[in-house]
């Protein structure tokens, strides 16, 4: 796939010596779901901010659809839909009036016809003369997003789009950037729930401390820097693990009952077979085995645990 939007060498310093981004280089593919995955403070919202022209960039350069979003600003902004983290919308307006003034800012002639095909999409249409301070918490988020794509983007943006909301309103949002995407438009969202990026990501990036430290496909990211658990359950409780195992990476659980060997996915072998021969001719017997995958969390602890030893 085309980069829709291409970053090189974003570099961004606030004052008294803060660095908040250090020469970022990200390049966005048409139509794709990417997640930035990041802790609070780790340069997310800045990036989204410094990408769609909110915030100055101290060096380097973004290309949106093409246009340099400094040079040619009205071009790359107008390729952009932006949903903050903040509702922030006027309680007293109807819907669809809000979502006809956001496509009047961009300059776009009336066309009722999208704005109703959004709001239907968006299962807005019924609420369209509603005050936007009748609506819930989750159509209020839903009216943000008619009012980002009012002006017929290319590109979304969702800031921490679910900060905030309950379980259930997390995963309707989910459900409504899938289907955004089946529409065509390319989306980037920030947050630091692990699950949201594993739902919907087609590419996750991790950021940490104003640094992009990988950017994978989401099935090619478990499978470079998954890890797999060996659990074997003992016939018998031992005290420690075994003298004499120092090659594997195992842990003994508190009861003694489970010895947990942790070991890499994309070695040239498992070792499996060595270790249960091992631990029988130390007298150790299996009552069961099983495996377990490591999930994006353990590998966004480790990458971020890294930075932070």
């Amino acid at each position: 796939m085309a980069a829709i939007v291409s970053v090189e060498k974003l570099t961004k310093r606030y004052g008294r010596g803060v660095h908040a981004l250090k020469e970022i280089d990200l390049a966005i593919e048409e139509g794709e779901i990417l997640a930035l995955l990041g802790p609070n403070g780790a340069g997310k919202t800045t990036l989204i901010s410094c990408i769609c022209g909110i915030a100055s960039i101290t060096s380097g350069r973004v290309l949106v659809g093409g246009h340099d979003n400094v040079a040619e600003y009205r071009a790359a902004r107008a390729q952009i839909g932006l949903v903050p983290q903040e509702v922030n919308l006027e309680p007293f307006e109807r819907v669809i009036n809000t979502v006809r003034f956001s496509r009047g800012l961009f300059g776009k002639g009336r066309d009722e016809a999208y704005l109703e095909r959004t709001l239907w999409q968006l299962s807005l249409w019924d609420k369209r003369d509603a005050q936007v301070r009748e609506l819930s918490g989750g159509m209020k988020r839903r009216v943000l997003i008619a009012k980002a794509l009012s002006h017929e983007p290319r590109i979304l943006f969702l800031d921490e789009p679910t900060a905030g909301v309950d379980v259930g309103l997390r995963k309707e949002m989910w459900d409504t950037v899938a289907d955004l995407k089946r529409h065509g438009v390319t989306i980037i969202l920030t947050t630091h729930y692990i699950e949201e990026a594993e739902a919907m990501a087609d590419r996750i990036g991790i950021i940490s401390e104003g640094e992009i430290k990988l950017v994978r496909e989401k099935a090619a990211l478990m499978r470079e820097l998954g890890r797999k658990l060996f659990v074997i359950e003992l016939m018998e409780p031992a005290r420690r693990v075994p003298e004499g195992l120092d090659e594997y990476d195992l842990s003994l659980s508190e009861d003694g009952r489970e010895l947990t060997y942790t070991y890499d996915t994309t070695g040239d072998g498992t070792g499996i077979t060595r270790l249960l021969n091992a631990l029988s001719e130390r007298g150790l017997r299996a009552r069961d085995v099983r495996t377990e995958q490591s999930s994006l969390e353990d590998i966004f602890v480790d990458l971020v645990g890294k930075d932070a030893a």
